[in-house]
Parts: C-alpha cells; sequence; structure tokens
C-alpha cells in the first residue's frame, strides 16, 4: 500500500523532483544556446549550399530554444502512481531525461501519459494514485490526489478540490490559459482518436470543445509527426481576436507549425471584411455559387456571333464562328483550367487560321508553317480577336465583374432569382468580403495558373543550364575530379543561399497548399462555399471540426452537420459530444438556457459543474444612462483581479465606447481588436466568440436578438462568456421569451 502524505509533506516531498526537472531544463537551454550561437558564428565554405546547411542548423536550434523556453511554465504538472508498483510517472509539457536517458518527465502526449487523462474508479488503468502538481513559478505551491485504487491507496487523508476546479476558478489573462494538466476523460479520448476522417466535435459553451481542438492538433503532429509535420496543421478561427487569444497554446504545448487564419485570411493577398447582409452572406455561401462561379469562367470562352475580317501582312482572311467553336472544344476537352487550356485553345485556332492564311495566298500550309504562324502572330488582329475569344484571366477579374454587370451575372446564374441576383449587384472596385474569399478560392481553381510566363521562363533555364553543364565539364577535366557528373556539381552549389522557408510562411503565401490536418473552430459559422475551400486544402479530409449549432449566428450556416458533410464527403465523419460545462456558472447557464429555448425548443444545453452567483437583469431609464450604468457596474469590479467585456449590439458600440473612455480610468478600456490586452473590453457579439472574460456585462438584448437572422442564438453567446458575475442592462423591452421565472426572480434588479 502506497503511504499516505500529508500536503504539505507532498508538496516538500515534491519540490526536489521538480527542481531536479528545472535544472536540466536549463542545462538543455543552455546547451541549445551555445549551439545556437556557434552555428551562428561558424565559417563556411562561402557555398550557397554551406549556408543553406548552416541556416538548417540555426533554424532548428531556435525552434529547440523556442520549445525549452515554451516549457518553463508549468513544466511538470502530474505524476502517475501504479498499483503494481515501480517508479512513478511523472507528466508535463515535453520529455526530459537526464544525462544517463534516465526519464525524468513523460511528455503528455505519449502513450505513457494516457491514463494521467483517461483511468476513472472505474476503469483505472492500472493507476493507484492521480497526483495534479500546481507550480507558482518553479515553486510546487500544492499537490491535488485523486485516488483511483481504494485498496491500493487510503484516501482518508488525501485532500484538494481537485486540478480542473483550481483551473476553472484562475482569473483570465487575455491568452487562453493552459489547461493541459485538466483534460477530462471525454476530451482525451477525442484529443487521441485516430488521425483518418472528419471528426466533429460538438458541445455547448464552456464544454472546452477549443481545448479539444488544439489539443488534439498538438497530439497528431506529435503521433504522426512524419505525416503531416512537412505540410502542417491548419487552425482555423472566427476572427482575428480569437486568434490571438489562442496564439499561445500551441507553442506552449511543445507545437509551432500551425497556421492560424480566419475564414477571410483564405485567399492569400485578400482580408475580406465582414458581409453587411446576411441576406448576400448566404446566397454567396451556398453551393449554387460553385455553379455561378464555373458558368462565368465558361462564358469568357467566347465564340463571336458573326464572321470576322483579319489583316495578316497584307492578306485578308476571314475568322469564321466555327474555328472557333472548334478550338473551344478541343481546348476545353483538355479539362485543363481555363488559362492552361488558352495555349490549347490559341494553337488550334491558329492551325486553322493558317490554313486559311496559305490558301489565300496559295502555298502549302505544311512547308510554309513557320512563316504562316509568325505572321499570324504578329498581326494585331489576330491577337485581338484571340483575346477576345479566350483571355487569360485573374480569379478577382471574373469575382468583380460578376458582381458588378447585371447582364454577366444573370448569364452565369440562372438558377439564382431576380432577387438574389439583385442582392448580389455591387459597383466594381468594392472591398472583397468574408463572403467573397471561397468565390476567388473557387474561380482561383477553375481559371489554374497562366503558364506561358512559367514555360518561357523553363525555355530560358534549360538554356542556361546547358551551358552551365558545358562549362561544369570543362572544370571537372581541368581539375581531374571524378566520380562527380557536371549536373551534380551545378546542383550542388545551386539555390541563392537562402534557408527554406518555414512551413508556415510557405502555407500562407500559397493558395495550392495542402495541410496534413485542419483545425476549424466556431466551424457552425462556416457556409458551404467556405467548407468547400478547406476540403480543397485537405485532400485527406484529416479535421478536427469544433463548434455548436446553437450558438450559430450566420444566416450561411449550417442547421445539421450532415447538411455539411453528407452532401461533401458522405461517409468519412463522424459526431463526439461534449456534455459538461466547465466554465459557466450554473446559475448563468440557467439564464442563457432559457433564452436559447425560448428561440430554439430543440436546442441542447450542456450541464454546468461550476456554482456561482445568479446573474442580474437590470433596468435603465433611458439610452444616456446606459454609459453612466455601466461604468457604475465595472467599478466594483475593477478593484478586483481579473478581466471583464462588455457585450454589446453593434450599433451601440460607438457610443458606448464615448462614454465610457470618459468615465473609465485611461488605458482600462480596449475595444476591438485591441480588447485582448486592457481589463475591459467593448466587443460586440461576433468579436466576443470564442472568448471568455470573469465578468460580463450584456447590453440591450433585445437589439441583439433583432441585429441578425439568428439573433437568439447571438444572444445565448453573449450570455455564455462569463465564468463569474453577469449582468443584463437593458433601455428596451427585454426581447419575447426572456425568462423572469420564480427560480430567476431572484435575479432581477
Amino acid at each position: 500500500m502506497l503511504s499516505p502524505t500529508e500536503p504539505t509533506g507532498a508538496v516538500r516531498a515534491e519540490q526536489p523532483v521538480v527542481a531536479a526537472m528545472y535544472d536540466r531544463l536549463d542545462e538543455l537551454t543552455e546547451r541549445a544556446t551555445r549551439d545556437l550561437a556557434r552555428a551562428r558564428r561558424a565559417p563556411t565554405a562561402g557555398t550557397p549550399a554551406a549556408q543553406v546547411e548552416r541556416e538548417a542548423m540555426v533554424r532548428a536550434y531556435t525552434e529547440r530554444l523556442g520549445a525549452l523556453a515554451s516549457a518553463e511554465r508549468r513544466l511538470c504538472f502530474g505524476r502517475l502512481d501504479f498499483t503494481s508498483g515501480g517508479t512513478p510517472v511523472y507528466v508535463g509539457r515535453l520529455s526530459l531525461a537526464d544525462e544517463h536517458q534516465v526519464l525524468l518527465l513523460t511528455d503528455w502526449r505519449a502513450p505513457a501519459a494516457e491514463p494521467f487523462y483517461r483511468a476513472t474508479s472505474a476503469e483505472p488503468m492500472g493507476v493507484a494514485r492521480r497526483r495534479h502538481i500546481l507550480l507558482e513559478g518553479r515553486r510546487v505551491s500544492a499537490v491535488e490526489d485523486d485516488v483511483l485504487d481504494l485498496d491500493a491507496v487510503d484516501a482518508a487523508r488525501f485532500e484538494g478540490n481537485g486540478a480542473l476546479m483550481a483551473a476553472l476558478a484562475a482569473r483570465r489573462t487575455g491568452r487562453m490559459g493552459d489547461i493541459v494538466a485538466t483534460i477530462q476523460a471525454e476530451q482525451d479520448r477525442i484529443i487521441r482518436a485516430p488521425l483518418p476522417g472528419i471528426l466533429v466535435v460538438e458541445g455547448g459553451p464552456g464544454c472546452g470543445k477549443t481545448v479539444v481542438g488544439l489539443h488534439r492538433a498538438a497530439y497528431l503532429l506529435y503521433t504522426h509527426r512524419d505525416q503531416i509535420a512537412r505540410s502542417g496543421v491548419l487552425v482555423v478561427g472566427p476572427n482575428t481576436l480569437f486568434l490571438r487569444y489562442i496564439s499561445q497554446v500551441l507553442p506552449g504545448l511543445g507545437e509551432s507549425s500551425a497556421v492560424l487564419a480566419t475564414p477571410a485570411q483564405l485567399y492569400p493577398g485578400v482580408e475580406g471584411v465582414p458581409e453587411a447582409d446576411d441576406r448576400v452572406a448566404a446566397i454567396k455561401g451556398d453551393l449554387r455559387m460553385a455553379e455561378v462561379v464555373t458558368a462565368a469562367v465558361r462564358n469568357r470562352q467566347r465564340v463571336p456571333d458573326g464572321s470576322r475580317q483579319l489583316l495578316v501582312a497584307g492578306t485578308r482572311i476571314v475568322l469564321t464562328p466555327a474555328m472557333v467553336s472548334a478550338a473551344r472544344d478541343r481546348a476545353r476537352a483538355s479539362r485543363k483550367p481555363h488559362n492552361r487550356a488558352r495555349r490549347t485553345f490559341v494553337l488550334a485556332l491558329l492551325d486553322r487560321l493558317a490554313q486559311a492564311l496559305a490558301t489565300a495566298r496559295n502555298v502549302d500550309a505544311e512547308t510554309n508553317r513557320d512563316v504562316l504562324l509568325g505572321d499570324l502572330r504578329d498581326s494585331p488582329d489576330v491577337r485581338r480577336e484571340v483575346n477576345l475569344c479566350w483571355m487569360p484571366l485573374t480569379p478577382e477579374q471574373v469575382v468583380a465583374d460578376l458582381f458588378a454587370d447585371p447582364d454577366v451575372l444573370a448569364a452565369a446564374a440562372p438558377r439564382l432569382s431576380a432577387r438574389e441576383r439583385a442582392l448580389l449587384a455591387r459597383p466594381s472596385g468594392s472591398a472583397w468580403t468574408s463572403a467573397d474569399v471561397p468565390l476567388l478560392d473557387e474561380a482561383a481553381e477553375l481559371l489554374g495558373e497562366d503558364d506561358e510566363p512559367a514555360r518561357r521562363a523553363a525555355a530560358i533555364a534549360a538554356s542556361e543550364r546547358a551551358a552551365e553543364e558545358e562549362y561544369a565539364r570543362g572544370v571537372l577535366q581541368m581539375t581531374g575530379v571524378s566520380g562527380l557528373t557536371a549536373g551534380a556539381l551545378i546542383d550542388r552549389y545551386a539555390d541563392a543561399g537562402t534557408a527554406r522557408r518555414s512551413v508556415v510562411d510557405a502555407a500562407l503565401a500559397d493558395r495550392a497548399w495542402t495541410y496534413g490536418h485542419i483545425v476549424v473552430d466556431e466551424a457552425q459559422e462556416l457556409s458551404q462555399m467556405q467548407w468547400r475551400l478547406l476540403l480543397r486544402r485537405c485532400p485527406s479530409r484529416s479535421m478536427t471540426v469544433v463548434g455548436d449549432l446553437a450558438q450559430a449566428s450566420s444566416a450561411a450556416g449550417p442547421r445539421s452537420w450532415a447538411e455539411v458533410f453528407d452532401r461533401q464527403v458522405p461517409g468519412r465523419w463522424s459526431v463526439q459530444a461534449l456534455s459538461v460545462n466547465y466554465r459557466t456558472p450554473a446559475p448563468i447557464m440557467a439564464l442563457a438556457g432559457a433564452v436559447l429555448r425560448a428561440t430554439d425548443a430543440g436546442a441542447a444545453v450542456p450541464s454546468s459543474v461550476r456554482d456561482g452567483e445568479p446573474p442580474r437583469v437590470r433596468a435603465v431609464p433611458d439610452p444616456a444612462a446606459l454609459g453612466p450604468t455601466i461604468a457604475e457596474e465595472l467599478a466594483g469590479w475593477l478593484t478586483e483581479e481579473g478581466r471583464a467585456a462588455v457585450i454589446v449590439p453593434a450599433q451601440l458600440r460607438a457610443p458606448l465606447a464615448r462614454a465610457l473612455t470618459g468615465a473609465l480610468p485611461r488605458g482600462v478600456l480596449g475595444i476591438g481588436g485591441g480588447a485582448l490586452d486592457t481589463r475591459v473590453s467593448l466587443l460586440t457579439v461576433p468579436e466576443a466568440k470564442g472568448l471568455e472574460f470573469d465578468q460580463v456585462i450584456v447590453v440591450e438584448p433585445g437589439a441583439i436578438v433583432a441585429t441578425g437572422s439568428r439573433g437568439g442564438h447571438d444572444l445565448y453567446v453573449a450570455l455564455t462568456r462569463a465564468t463569474s458575475a453577469l449582468v443584463v442592462l437593458h433601455v428596451d423591452a427585454l426581447p419575447p421569451g426572456f425568462p423572469v421565472t420564480a427560480d430567476l426572480a431572484g435575479s432581477v434588479a
């Protein structure tokens, strides 16, 4: 039987063990620092290959130092003792071994650490005791013991309320907290699920969906590094504020090869602004738009409505619709994208024109082919007509023209109603929106790159290569070097000496980049067209999709997961549900759940495990009093630790920002994108998605409900951002169904 230890004794017993781990971390950090400095100073042979090798070493040591630095905070957070006895297993951020390769610490992602998360009293997995080790800096501040085998441990003298509750009670810092140590069994099963296929992680607010998605990304990178590390992991979040919020999680878990982006950033060179009209977003997100973009591209492959007279080096010939139609059919039969198929079209059309030109000149077409084709290419008439029939295009041209010209849109979108087409119309030069991004990507896929410049560059490169090989053969003959070909000599000293870009840099710049795995958070907001884009980015269909349909606010979002995945990846997806709310206190969740059910009677609301203060619903006499009332509520909170949010309808953000800027101490209030760096954040509901705060004030719930097509879901999101206290302020009437029931009556001021 294990000897039970008083908490203070357990802390004393664990301190030297943890101290030894930090000593080893310091040794490895010092060694990596020396290696990095040596790599930077090391002389090279001066060749491009040697420079590339040195920069690769510098990059490797820099990444190693980053991983070691990220492990500084809460290096070790757990210990497993087994019923079979033997050496305990300590669990932490990364694996550490001493100079004799004796394991000091096990990486949380390793199979040996799995029981730390998954063992229960019903299924202890051989674990007698699971100990959570709480650190303040490098000092062990407390331990929390879970006794899983009562026959092996006398549990009577073990204390503590568990690491999970301690983590939930911690104040918010503006960045997602590190809760590796508090992953629960249902979450861990999802994190370690097999790689292939699309795994949908569904759950209400506070269930840890985002935590599961990010830890799953880190786990898969660790476990399947050979398969996915080279192509990386894409993490898609709802807005840039959210991405900043989670930005330290993956590096903190030891991974740095993840690309973070919003749906508006998935087309290189464009960052879409929000779509102002929900109705437009819904149309652009519909899968019918794939047909519209396809038709828009095909409609640019034109056949003239009549014959055209062409002047070619003094000779007149006729371009007929039949010639163009035959060349177009041949180009389309190649099944190449538009810009690449253009070469086939041009060659086929020039063949027919060359025959016409030979007939007009009464010469043999084959014998005089080069002269005929040269004259045709030099003719302005020919170049004009060829371009009018099949012009090289950019995605931006296709989509901009589609919405700017009613006739172009009508021709490409006969399945859209006149009302839908009218909603899509906008002036040329309008800003790109987030709903345009998948349309641009669709157009880019259909157009492909114009490969004519690449062909010319390849021809020049081939000529230069031949000259280099001739020179290299002379060098080898003069030096008498054997066993090395001229080609190998050139390759050895090729490239400009710059190191390869990181996965993140390369992926962000390359629209055609495909990822080993994709994590999508707030997935309920994505349209069918956005899913089409993401599936194109991941041919293996390996995704972790995190969302809650009850929190959906976008009119373009799905009503069910089957609506998305049965349509686009039938048989390749599954759902895992999280049912426990670890974040939101039960009284706040009761209010939020009642509001949600008034909007969506069938919606599932998770069960909260935390108690807390009931929310307060407070009437304000007039709009001018909103600012002072908010400032009054915040005044009490600002004397405490933690962070607060004021969540408002979009139309109230500007006037309330002015009122609160004057009422609050300087530097306290943050608005929109900079809000995470301040004590108080003023946010709209879309900006607050995925975030959490200690205290939350929700202003004018009726206006929030009226703002969008799924306003009741927006209000549910706003009400569930608080981890401690919630106040609802309203001037206008509360929305229909807003509860004032017996169990909530005490919460209404």
